[in-house]
């Protein structure tokens, strides 16, 4: 039966069949909820609270329970999650609308049990999304679970148990951004409890990688190898690539000699730290995805799921490399940008070695010679951090600055590069971290020039999904 329109702000009826997960984005329902959801937010305050009609935002908050009802479902294995958001939706209203509290309904949702390829799960919190909003906006997203076969077996070697891996199927506002990522402490809550997942929308890294390395590419004149020019035309086989970097990028935040919390949580310091912890993550991903290529080689037969592991274990190593050279460097601000810095390091630790070369304006690679040298980073990251154990966290500090510095020109003004003064040596850390410029390590020529050609194409992947590609 399809879904009836009781008035403009409730939903009831079932859902209508749902022949296929993009039909998912046309339900009455959803589009009923959404809409709420986005007219919801015109009345909230940045911590979520309602400022504006309390009875306007009431009708709202009823649509938004009707098509939860309405939608359940299609979703039985988040039976208990959305029951729990019903319920916390209805205590919000009942209690005036103030900061909202939604710990119930995030303690009940656990999309990390249920990774199955194809799965879908309608996900409704207030919330902020990373890379876009910081206001604890109601969002509501229509995901589906990315778990190919391949990841699963991967996954008995590269335990994660927390990792999730989705597609964007439609959103709110608030995803109509860059965020990729669906992080459970983004939610708005009475207490912080111990996070069990964190999701990452594949689809949309996929689909912003493939629109910007065909676009640097063609800027560059790069010759891309055979494999890597096959994911610029393939969005599936690009999803399935960055499932397999995300899941050992992220467990590696978890792994190794780390001289500190290997998440920094609640540190306050200088930001080429965190630019080299990323850097790290993804190293190690590229040097992991080296010795799966390598071991999966020089075995006589291979499996379908082992011949399918074998050649995105080969696609890594390009995502990362194009990924952070083409994208990361020249995204976002130059105030603390420390993804952007990644990048800068591991173009100018390339070039420096004679595997990467910009000549007669063209780029070109010593593929044969990539791999050893990425490798040679990251064991200089890792002998860094291996050192730093042993070391006062300034120390670190400095030493890490150290490392970058000997790659990437600062920033000619730079205290860190001049010598910081007795001072702030002899002082807190906090002086240390006031020391460094937002932009300490600027853009290389290269890549201000390169920015310049490709500010309308990275600008244009905002928003963007599997489905833009």
């Amino acid at each position: 039966m399809s879904l009836t329109t009781h008035s403009s702000t409730s939903v009831i009826g079932e859902p209508e069949v749902v022949e296929d997960v993009l039909s998912l984005a046309q339900q009455p329902a959803w589009l009923a909820l959404k809409d709420a959801a986005t007219a919801l937010q015109e009345l909230q305050e940045q911590d979520g609270s309602v400022s504006g009609d309390a009875a306007e935002a009431r009708a709202y908050v009823e649509t938004i329970i009707g098509a939860i009802r309405a939608l359940a479902p299609l979703f039985p294995h988040d039976a208990e999650y959305l029951a729990a958001s019903i319920h916390d939706f209805e205590r919000w209203a009942d209690g005036g609308f103030g900061v909202p509290d939604f710990l119930d309904s995030l303690t009940a949702f656990q999309p990390q049990q249920h990774r199955i390829d194809g799965l879908t799960h309608l996900v409704v919190f207030p919330m902020y999304t990373q890379n876009g909003s910081r206001n604890r906006y109601v969002e509501a997203v229509l995901v589906e679970v990315i778990w190919p076969e391949f990841i699963a077996e991967l996954e008995t070697t590269y335990t994660n148990k927390l990792f999730v891996s989705l597609r964007l199927l439609d959103f709110t506002p608030g995803y109509d951004t860059n965020s990729a990522v669906l992080f459970p402490e983004t939610v708005a809550m009475r207490e912080i409890p111990t996070f069990t997942w964190g999701a990452i929308f594949q689809d949309r890294e996929a689909a912003r990688y493939r629109r910007v390395v065909r676009a640097a590419s063609e800027i560059t004149k790069l010759d891309l190898p055979d494999d890597a020019a096959r994911m610029l035309d393939d969005q599936a086989l690009t999803e399935k690539t960055f499932v397999m970097w995300d899941i050992i990028h992220d467990r590696t935040h978890m792994r190794g000699d780390l001289p500190f919390d290997p998440f920094m949580i609640k540190q306050r310091m200088p930001y080429f730290l965190y630019s080299l912890e990323e850097l790290r993550c993804d190293l190690t991903a590229f040097r992991e995805c080296v010795a799966i290529e390598r071991d999966l080689r020089e075995r006589e037969s291979l499996t379908a799921v082992q011949a399918e592991m074998l050649e995105h274990a080969r696609l890594v190593q390009y995502a990362v490399i194009f990924d952070r050279i083409f994208r990361f460097s020249i995204t976002g601000t130059r105030v603390r940008n420390y993804d952007g810095l990644g990048g800068q390091l591991l173009f100018a630790w390339l070039h420096q070695r004679g595997v990467l070369h910009w000549t007669d304006t063209a780029l070109a690679f010593d593929w044969d010679e990539v791999p050893a040298a990425v490798v040679a980073l990251g064991e200089a990251i890792d002998e860094l951090y291996w050192r730093s154990i042993d070391r006062p966290k300034i120390a670190h500090w400095l030493a890490a600055y150290d490392l970058v510095r000997a790659t990437v020109t600062p920033h000619p003004a730079s205290a860190w590069a001049r010598g910081l003064p007795d001072e702030i040596l002899a002082g807190p850390p906090k002086g240390y971290t006031d020391a460094v410029l937002d932009d300490e390590f600027p853009l290389s020529m290269f890549f201000e020039a390169l920015e310049k050609k490709m500010r309308d194409v990275i600008a244009s992947t905002s928003g963007i999904t599997g489905a833009d590609g």
